[in-house]
């Protein structure tokens, strides 16, 4: 799985007609900046709302799942937030001129093809995982759905769907690796039994519903009569049975594909809870109903997890900045420069590392026979992990300098000595006005806070 969040480098935009509302329209996906997430925007309404992918925006799930805001409404949105999950693309821009996305094949492939011809951009900060830290469970015992996410260091789905049908009967369908989704799950299909078709004509439904973009499994006998009805209905010449029990002579991609399309639409409808995944999903007749229900559980834990999480630090993985670009943003040198690397960086909060050795030219007079970390320098290491926070928010860093202007409600808890390595986090209390910044924050070693405090600093423009 990347470590680094990645974007696409140019637009590019597919065309069709919406499988419910029979809206054609043009979605265009757009670049977007770090931690931006998946956004949709109505270019089409006034004053053109964006609609956040997100779970708690869910309005309805008649046969898809649909989420608005701001008063604008995108309809099945499960299958291009599937692919954009599959292809592991963090930022992006959708815009559409239109209630729902184009079905196209009734699959993810057509979205992710043209991703790929454009092409994706990595960028420069880590992927913000959320790591599933204990069993999460949904169980629906009158639709018989059961739906576990266990700890895995990695992104693996299975789906199991029973249909009393002797076409379909028991499937099941497993991913892996999220980079098989592209050749194994994307060009799976969407698919109703014919018993269904009716019901959904007369729901207003499945309005550019086509047997070129949804399989319809027979799981009758169907009278001559009925396939003439059925063909007026779907505004066809003619249609027939095949032998399978497939609408029209339609060939599956897969013996499988019904399930893989489950999987496909838990991929997306998973998508909405704002963050990458980790864990193992393992999902007995899912539909997207279960599949929100259980997104939602999964977002109350993240959420619960944030409020209380100590930041973690991986040495393996490829830092947000090292110490090279750290000295491109921030002015100050040996042996004033008390930060290794940034780990993470948002508009909001940030955290950096600072590796304290015995070398440090400070405890040759800082309690040389017991040498400890002095207290004012670990508020300094804060100072300037909060002033690339605050550089962060101007595109031209490197023509402004942070100053630190006061602390509040500082404390120390904790001694820190040659060894440890501190986990310095700062976030904004309120957003930023007029080049001043609030933070709070905190210093950690082994999971444990050994500094807090409360600062603000400034930016200023650097006199040319």
């Amino acid at each position: 799985m990347n470590d680094k969040q990645h974007t696409i480098k140019a637009p590019v935009t597919v065309s069709g007609i919406g499988l419910h509302t029979g809206v054609s329209a043009n979605m265009t996906f757009c670049p977007a900046p770090v931690n931006h997430g998946y956004k949709f925007q109505r270019v089409d309404m006034p004053g053109q709302p964006i609609v956040d992918a997100d779970v708690d925006n869910v309005v309805d799930l008649s046969r898809g799942t649909t989420i608005e805001q701001n008063g604008a409404r995108i309809n099945t949105v499960e299958h291009t937030l599937a692919a954009l999950v599959g292809l592991q693309i963090d930022n992006v821009l959708i815009q559409l001129d239109g209630p729902e996305p184009p079905i196209m094949d009734g699959s993810s492939y057509e979205f992710i093809k043209s991703l790929m011809e454009v092409g994706l951009q990595e960028q420069n900060a880590l992927r913000n995982y959320f790591e599933i830290p204990e069993e999460i469970r949904f169980v629906d015992n009158a639709r018989a759905v059961e739906i576990a996410a266990l700890p895995l260091n990695d992104y693996r789905l299975t789906v199991m769907v029973d249909y009393n049908s002797p076409v379909l009967g028991s499937q099941h369908a497993s991913l892996t690796d999220i980079t098989q989704f592209t050749a194994e799950i994307s060009s799976s299909r969407t698919f109703c039994f014919l018993h269904e078709l009716e019901a959904l004509y007369k729901s207003n439904l499945i309005k550019g519903g086509d047997l070129s973009n949804a399989i319809v499994v027979v799981d009758r006998v169907v009278s001559d009569e009925e396939l003439t009805e059925l063909a007026t209905m779907l505004g066809k010449p003619k249609v027939a049975v095949k032998k399978e029990g497939i609408l029209n002579n339609v060939d599956l991609r897969y013996k499988n594909e019904p399930a893989r399309h489950k999987l496909l639409d838990m991929v997306g409808d998973l998508a909405l809870v704002g963050r990458p995944l980790k864990g193992q999903i393992l999902a007995a007749r899912p539909g997207h109903a279960a599949n929100v229900a259980f997104a939602k559980k999964i977002k109350k834990k993240m959420m619960e997890a944030n409020t209380s999480a100590v930041p973690t630090y991986d040495p393996g993985r490829e830092p947000v900045m090292d110490i090279n670009q750290i000295m491109q943003v921030l002015p100050h040198r040996y042996p004033f420069l008390l930060i290794d690397k940034v780990i993470h960086l948002d508009a909001n909060t940030v955290a950096s590392i600072k590796n304290v050795t015995v070398n440090e030219p400070f405890f040759t007079g800082h309690y040389p026979g017991n040498p400890v970390f002095p207290g004012v320098l670990q508020v300094e290491a804060m100072a300037q992990t909060g002033g690339i926070l605050v550089l962060n928010t101007v595109p031209d860093p490197e023509n402004y300098t942070p100053y630190f202007l006061g602390i509040e409600n500082c404390r120390f808890r904790k001694m820190v000595k040659p060894g440890d390595t501190i986990i310095f986090r700062c976030q904004l209390l309120s957003p930023i006005k007029r080049g001043i910044a609030k933070m709070k924050g905190q210093a950690f070693v082994n999971g444990k806070v050994v500094m807090e405090a409360e600062m603000s600093a400034a930016i200023v423009k650097k006199e040319a």
